[in-house]
């Protein structure tokens, strides 16, 4: 499945996982959120609620365009630079083209949406 992120003026695409955290983000859609700098390594939000962790691996090393989502704070974490492996983070997609979109200095708003 793929989603849009639209952030201002321009867009990108995503796709996403077949596993049940990522159809339960999914589900949350179309969602607007605030995307904040993390430690010059990734862009983060809150979510409106908790997702499901079933079936999830106990954790993952993200990669540059991973979307994911890191179960013990309950927020999405959008990677601009790789990672090492981290327990708790679950991946639900990857961005289809480069990280450009979210380089910003602060926040971005960002709305997710379901592509048919």
């Amino acid at each position: 499945m793929k989603i849009r992120i639209i952030i201002g003026n321009k867009m990108t695409t995503a796709t996403m996982y077949d596993n049940p955290t990522s159809r339960d983000f999914m589900s949350l859609m179309p969602l607007t959120l605030e995307l904040r700098d993390y430690a010059s390594t990734e862009k983060i939000s809150d979510l409106p609620q908790k997702l499901s962790v079933k079936d999830a691996p106990s954790g993952s090393e993200p990669l540059v365009g991973d979307i994911t989502y890191y179960a013990p704070w309950g927020n999405l974490a959008l990677f601009y630079k790789d990672f090492s492996f981290s327990n708790g983070l679950i991946k639900l997609g990857k961005i289809d083209t480069d990280m450009n979109i979210f380089m910003s200095n602060g926040p971005v708003t960002a709305k997710f949406e379901l592509l048919d």
